[in-house]
């Protein structure tokens, strides 16, 4: 049997659709012993209703079927995915039923019997090309999503991925959001995607940090005032609600808004609706509020310190952030994405970091989170790295978090298995003959530190 294997087929699968059983579960046998996962199947009606629009595989068809023939099969999956590769097998050679076949997009056209090497080499080959086909759609869509206006969320860490996918569920809906995270993971930057991505992107984005303002003017700023409502309001001020009429009001440190604020805000949220000090005229409101905690809300509910009904009239969507050493996978990224935009700003060439600062910002419990990281990656730049790591170790929370000799040998060994793959741009192959690995270690590490070769494709 032929070994020179170059996709990875653990994810992808081969379906054979044959009424003859012993046929389908020879080739299923054939296709496993070497580690292509394959099933068997005699009801081509059933596969029809199976397969989808990106199904990362390969059929396998019979032209000769009392149900449904591999012909009409074809046709039909080929209207769903037409770069589905379907191999159909005949026991009666016919050259211009072949032809038409593959006019009409076969992949291939084999006659019975088949020969077992050609066979696997046929499915190999149909495997790698729906390999690359599925990796340029996700490619393709990936860059049109970059491609968008506004902000970019940056990570392909598990926490990352999570997070996005909720944000992309409720992107357009005109629900209200709860962002938890701690001081620094970006609350704003994801509030500001929300919007920035959503239907809402040309009405206004409205920030205010419940924390930084006053108390005695804090509704006025929310609702606005009449001219006259109260001594030093001469005019009519437009309150933030108002302003954000259309698109999205970021109510940021949530927590800290005044009991006596809390019911009113309540009030809003259900109604939408808003009067401005001194009027008693309604303005209705098509608004989304997205507000953004760094505390545990249910823990000051429990003191009486937030009232549990706003918090559940809040919480309609919760979007939590993991913190920066939740995602450690990302800190390479960001520290990149960070010191090129610090290189461009300062007009300052980008020096690329040593082996031991990346392993100090991977160790590294970033307390201050991603603002830590930024703040560090411009100091980089501006100072350049040994004075912006001495800097860094000179403060309380020093880059050198300490780590065991098995830590520190598999943080080494990530490092190098992500410099290779970086070097190759994500190349299997060519990482394997560099680090000397089998293509399953290879494998295996990669799975064992959660690294994605198609993140080293987009570099």
């Amino acid at each position: 049997m032929s070994k020179n294997i170059r996709t990875n087929f653990s994810n992808f699968s081969v379906i054979v659709v044959d009424d003859e059983p012993y046929i389908a579960s020879a080739l299923v046998q054939l296709f496993e012993l070497e580690g292509i996962s394959a099933m068997a199947s005699s009801d081509p009606k059933s596969i029809l209703n199976d397969i989808e629009y990106d199904w990362p595989g390969v059929l396998i068809s019979d032209v000769n079927m009392p149900t449904l023939d591999g012909i009409s099969l074809m046709q039909s999956l080929i209207a769903k995915d037409n770069a589905l590769p379907i191999i159909l097998l005949t026991g009666f050679g016919d050259i211009a039923m072949a032809v038409s076949a593959l006019k009409q997009g076969a992949y291939d056209f084999l006659e019975k019997p088949f020969n077992n090497e050609h066979i696997l080499d046929v499915v190999k080959r149909a495997l790698e090309k729906r390999n690359l086909t599925l990796e340029n759609r996700k490619l393709k869509r990936e860059l049109e999503s970059h491609s968008l206006p506004g902000p970019r969320i940056l990570g392909y860490s598990p926490g990352i991925k999570q997070m996005l996918h909720t944000l992309h569920q409720v992107i357009d809906m005109p629900a209200d959001v709860l962002i938890e995270g701690e001081t620094g993971t970006g609350k704003e930057l994801v509030a500001r995607y929300l919007h920035d991505h959503s239907i809402r992107h040309k009405a206004n984005f409205v920030a205010i940090n419940c924390g930084a303002i006053p108390e005695t003017i804090i509704e006025s700023e929310l609702f606005g005032a009449q001219s006259g409502a109260f001594t030093g309001a001469d005019k009519t001020r437009i309150g933030k609600f108002e302003y954000a009429n259309g698109g999205t009001l970021f109510l940021d440190e949530i927590e800290s808004t005044p009991m006596s604020l809390q019911i009113k805000l309540l009030r809003v949220l259900e109604d939408r609706k808003i009067e401005r000090l001194g009027s008693n005229k309604s303005i209705a409101l098509d608004i989304r509020v997205i507000a953004a905690t760094k505390v545990d809300l249910n823990a000051l509910c429990k003191t009486g310190e937030f009232r549990q009904d706003l918090l559940y009239r809040l919480n309609l969507v919760t979007v939590p952030i993991p913190a920066l050493r939740e995602r450690r996978e990302d800190i390479p990224l960001l520290f990149l994405h960070f010191s090129r935009v610090a290189s461009s700003r300062y007009h300052k060439a980008l020096i690329a970091l040593d082996p031991v600062q990346t392993a100090q910002l991977s160790s590294h419990d970033w307390p201050g989170n991603v603002r830590e990281l930024r703040n560090l990656a411009e100091r980089y730049v501006l100072l350049g790295g040994e004075a912006a790591f001495a800097s860094a170790t000179n403060t309380s929370t020093k880059l050198n978090g300490a780590m065991s000799l098995q830590q520190r040998v598999e943080f080494f060994e990530r490092l190098l298995i992500e410099e290779a793959l970086s070097h190759n741009k994500g190349s299997i192959k060519l990482t394997m003959e560099q680090l000397d690995l089998p293509r399953k270690t290879l494998y295996d590490k990669m799975q064992k530190y959660s690294l994605d070769r198609k993140h080293f494709i987009q570099q």
